[in-house]
């Protein structure tokens, strides 16, 4: 299962961001916690998992995002903590590659 996340990260990344891996450094990290007893992938100022896809953004853009339908914040099982400045990015925007990609350049921005 984790190698299928894995892989799917970077094949979204990919689309819009295909030079980013040669740009950045990017190490992929396995989360996994007893009590959730599932795993996801993140990066940096990414992750990946069952929830679908998040990012980790700017606190304007955090909160604009979340005047639209269908985002939520991000928690990796059903009694952690909420992860703070991470939205979980609906389908409908990660099939609009022009406003994903500035999500995920206002993300990489935030991070460094």
């Amino acid at each position: 299962m984790i190698t299928g996340y894995r892989d799917k990260l970077e094949a979204i990344l990919k689309q819009v961001r295909p030079r980013l891996a040669s740009t950045y450094k990017l190490e992929l990290k396995k989360i996994v916690s007893a009590q959730w007893r599932g795993m996801s992938m993140a990066i940096f100022f990414c992750s990946c998992g069952k929830f679908g896809l998040a990012l980790r953004l700017p606190e304007k853009t955090f909160a604009e995002l979340f005047q639209e339908k269908g985002v939520k914040k991000l928690k990796y099982f059903p009694n952690g903590h909420v992860k703070k400045e991470y939205a979980v990015i609906p389908e409908r925007i990660l099939e609009d590659p022009a406003r994903f990609k500035k999500l995920v350049d206002q993300s990489i921005q935030c991070r460094f």
